[in-house]
């Protein structure tokens, strides 16, 4: 039985809790939160103990902690674990600050325990079947990939004040992405972006629609699109050409129904929310993590990846202040 620590119990735990929850062999031993009403809250969901973030750390009845607290508190509890033997599940992004990612790698290496980067999109099932098919050569050698990550509304700008940017907050995604799909690093980076979705936005020094183009050694291009607004439901895409052809991962619907008339074809908006689109990924996310700990195979995406992504969301922002591109 792999026991498992759950430190933070807000939106994204719970959705931790439910994966760890329809899986043998793992379970939730004890939840923390600095808001004792969401530890509570999970605690009686999964009938697990209710401890303080140290306890759950240094506890010798816990194998593993999933992190799924406020970035900025990352970087201690990521010392913390790997001092304290367990393996480690951490949201991304590791850290705003690509140094500091860097001492968490140096931590994690030299304790020696499994971490993974919780980049979830790399086990959507759609996306993991084009990832596959591109690395068996269906569509010969991949030319310029295309992905399209809009949301259906901004978060709060509360939120946006303290996220980071949108290349650190929500692009990071799609860079980590650009390079499941390419297989090769990015060795240049050029973004633009604006605020024309929420002037206050712009006013917090954020935008809110952004395009980045990557560019690999070997000439492959990423382009990649964002928006905060999409009133067409959460829109996730990619596309793929390549030699041979071109593979294509369409957004999943709120339902398979096409109705048609004379007016033309007409089917379901996309699904709305993250949670949901993506809740076969959180779960076989999980699960490969899961089964990394108990083989002692080494999980991924790593901290190596997490590292990579921050990067280049820097080189993105550097690219946008600048207005030139940022070579890596």
């Amino acid at each position: 039985m792999l026991n498992i620590g759950l430190l933070g119990c807000g939106r994204i735990g719970q959705v931790h809790a439910r994966s760890i929850g329809r899986l043998d062999g793992v379970r939730v031993v004890a939840v923390a939160d600095a808001f004792p009403e969401a530890a509570n809250a999970l605690a009686a969901k999964t009938g697990a103990e209710i401890r303080d973030t140290a306890q759950v750390i240094a506890s010798a009845d816990i194998d593993a902690v999933v992190i799924g607290t406020p970035t900025d508190t990352h970087y201690d509890l990521i010392h913390a674990a790997a001092a304290s033997g367990k393996a480690i599940f951490c949201e991304k992004p590791v850290d705003m600050s690509a140094e500091r990612i860097v001492a968490c790698q140096h931590a994690v290496k030299a304790a020696g325990v499994p971490f993974l980067t919780a980049f979830n999109r790399r086990f959507d099932p759609n996306f993991v079947n084009l990832q596959a098919r591109l690395r068996a050569g269906e569509i010969g050698e991949v030319e310029i990939a295309t992905i399209l990550s809009r949301d259906p509304s901004p978060p709060p700008i509360s939120y946006i004040k303290n996220s980071g940017g949108i290349f650190r907050d929500m692009m990071i995604h799609d860079f980590d992405m650009a390079r499941f799909l390419l297989n090769e690093e990015p060795v240049q980076v050029f973004a633009v972006g604006a605020a024309l979705v929420d002037p206050e936005i712009g006013k917090a020094g954020d935008v809110d629609t952004a395009a980045v183009v990557l560019t690999t050694a070997n000439g492959k291009i990423c382009q990649i699109s964002n928006s905060r607004r999409a009133t067409y439901g959460y829109d996730q895409r990619i596309e793929v050409h390549g030699s041979k052809g071109m593979l294509r991962a369409a957004n999943v619907l709120e339902n398979t129904v096409e109705a048609a008339t004379g007016t033309g074809f007409r089917t379901a908006p996309a699904q709305h929310f993250f949670l949901e689109r993506y809740e076969a990924a959180y779960q076989a996310e999980m699960a490969h993590f899961v089964e990394a700990v108990q083989n002692g195979t080494a999980p991924t995406p790593s901290i190596d990846d997490g590292l990579r992504a921050q990067l280049l969301a820097d080189a993105a922002a550097q690219s946008l202040e600048t207005g030139a591109p940022v070579q890596l």
